[in-house]
């Protein structure tokens, strides 16, 4: 009766790769029971997600082929747009379809734009940001959310989704996104590693605080519906202050890196997996986060049905 923080399904969203391949799941070494998806296999993950009452999923597509300017990314007939008309198909309204609008899984650099004389542009990358966006929508997706961290992009897709009549759909924002080592495992799992140098230069620098809420500020004055901190653990301090400073349903990515340090510390015998998994995701939500995207959330989902 006197807890303070609920956590339950309603606060999840499960991350969910698809790629181009002939097998139904491929398992991912560096991410223990986090599987890689055919379109021909995300059927049954789909259906266990929604079995859980877990409300959505987030979409990361990997391309058979990866190009200079990551055509794969806004091609109609693209690995993700044909993932959003096989859930949409299949389960309607019964999962929320959240797809990760970015470049580094398409390019075959693995930056997260266009590269001119070494270096990402900004200008140039936003154009193929909207229109990846925008065929996510048509494919059916119900949300957007751009992981770049170029500079103006939520204005840009704002603008391209309203002029083309997708006024309603919302977008959710990686406002805070840091250059964090926690990445690794995620690149395994999304074949998306950068191929020279890194995202320091735009993604954020982990010493700074004030900078988050300036990239905050800006998103929402763009037109971000939600705002994000991504990872989570790392920066819960960012979490709360982002709570505190802006009224705007605020969501935390709790990364590959975190997820994959509590499986192999409890393979091992050293920590209760169950207790630190809800341990850690309570402390998100205590932190001012209304949702989280985890790989952590069938497990979640499936500990809290069991109490129920």
């Amino acid at each position: 009766m006197i807890q303070e923080t609920e956590l339950s399904p309603n606060h999840l969203i499960y991350p969910v790769f698809v790629k181009e391949m002939a097998e139904k799941k491929v398992p991912i070494p560096a991410m223990p029971d986090v599987n890689q998806f055919s379109v021909e296999g995300l059927p049954q993950e789909i259906e266990d997600v929604v079995s859980l009452s877990i409300p959505a999923v987030l979409l990361f597509g990997i391309p058979e082929k990866k190009d200079d300017v990551g055509s794969g990314a806004y091609a109609e007939n693209g690995i993700v747009q044909k993932a959003v008309r096989v859930i949409k198909k299949l389960f309607g309204n019964d999962i929320m379809v959240i797809t990760d609008v970015c470049m580094c899984e398409y390019t075959s650099h693995g930056h997260c734009g266009v590269i001119k004389d070494g270096d990402v542009d900004n200008d140039e990358t936003l154009k193929l940001l909207a229109r990846s966006a925008l065929s996510h929508v048509a494919a059916g997706a119900d949300m957007v959310a751009p992981s770049d961290m170029m500079d103006g992009r939520v204005n840009v897709i704002r603008e391209t989704l309203d002029i083309s009549g997708y006024t309603t759909i919302p977008i959710m924002c990686y406002a805070a996104k840091y250059a964090s080592a926690l990445y690794g495992p995620f690149r395994e799992a999304a074949e998306s590693a950068p191929q020279f140098g890194d995202r320091r230069g735009y993604q954020m620098d982990p010493p700074n605080q004030r900078e988050a809420l300036r990239e905050i500020r800006l998103d929402i004055q763009e037109g971000a519906d939600i705002i994000m901190v991504k990872p989570a653990l790392f920066y819960l301090d960012i979490l709360s202050m982002a709570r505190r400073e802006f009224n705007i349903p605020l969501a935390a990515y709790s990364v590959s890196g975190e997820y994959t340090m509590i499986k192999l510390a409890a393979s091992k015998g050293y920590l209760d997996y169950q207790r630190t998994v809800v341990e850690a995701n309570t402390a998100i939500r205590r932190s001012g986060a209304d949702m989280i995207i985890t790989y952590f959330a069938k497990d979640l989902a499936g500990w809290y049905k069991a109490t129920l």
